[in-house]
């Protein structure tokens, strides 16, 4: 199928909307793409669609971070080990993909969203308090609010070595698994949680890309066309939803999260 002016343009104002949503939650939007290009391209195998998904992860968390960097809520000294940690995980993720079949990679996926979504809202709260036992840490962001909170750095690397794998097999990222994990499990605010988690996914996502790059991922169904230009409207709606995040509670965001979760679940099971 011939890749058309007209296609470009959908794929972008797509892409707009996936950064726009990704970066409000903190996730980067390949969790809302790849199930969305699973079915605009149900004939296409699982190792494009989650290498062009990984490039807009990419460049969403990137250019999310840099709207999280200038409102400083981004917090390096834990998303520097973290990210890292990720780095070995994603290139195996991506090189493993290349042997599952389409149908079961539509079962997986819609699985692990679902069970992701279950988990949010049996375990929906913002931490009020510091968890016992970590390094502290202190943030004031440029509006002025302050964020005092405790974080397990180690717990937080091990489990990044887990989503760096996890997020790159499934072409999604990996803030969907984070955001949760540093709510809940590390002690971060909701906040900061999300901006960190840009950060720490623009290294998955970067890694991940030249590791299906290599591995000739784009080559079939004009997969880097798709590639670009749903990463040129991602780059422009990560801005907006940077700049909405700022207006909205750390409550609503995670409510967002898992109403988009349980939604793209159910269609994902549909077409199976």
């Amino acid at each position: 199928m011939d890749f058309s002016l007209t296609t470009a343009l959908l794929l972008i104002l797509l892409g707009f909307a996936v950064g726009a949503f990704g970066t409000l939650v903190g996730a980067g939007g390949g969790f809302v793409l790849t199930p969305i290009l699973l079915i605009l391209y149900p004939h296409d195998s699982a190792q494009t669609l989650t290498a062009i998904s990984l490039v807009v992860v990419f460049f969403n968390a990137g250019s999310g971070s840099v709207a999280y960097f200038r409102q400083r809520r981004i917090d390096f000294r834990s998303g520097i080990p973290f990210a890292l940690a990720t780095v070995p995980g994603s290139i195996g993720g991506a090189l493993l993909v290349t042997a599952v079949s389409r149908r079961l990679f539509d079962l997986v996926i819609a699985t692990a969203i679902a069970g992701l979504a279950v988990w949010l809202v049996l375990g929906n709260r913002e931490r009020g308090r510091p968890l016992p036992g970590g390094t502290p840490r202190l943030l004031t962001d440029s509006a002025g609010h302050t964020y005092r909170y405790n974080v397990r750095i180690w717990r937080g690397v091990l489990y990044s070595v887990v989503v760096g794998f996890l997020s790159s097999f499934l072409g999604i990222g990996g803030g969907i698994f984070h955001v949760p994990l540093m709510i809940s499990a590390l002690g971060f605010p909701t906040h900061i949680a999300t901006a960190t988690s840009h950060f720490i996914l623009a290294i998955m996502g970067g890694t991940a890309s030249i590791t299906h790059l290599l591995a000739g991922s784009f080559s079939h169904g004009h997969g880097l066309h798709r590639a670009i230009s749903l990463s040129i409207g991602v780059i422009a709606g990560a801005q907006l939803g940077a700049l909405i995040s700022t207006r909205l509670s750390g409550r609503v965001i995670q409510w967002l999260l898992v109403l988009a979760l349980f939604a793209l679940a159910i269609r994902l099971f549909i077409s199976v």
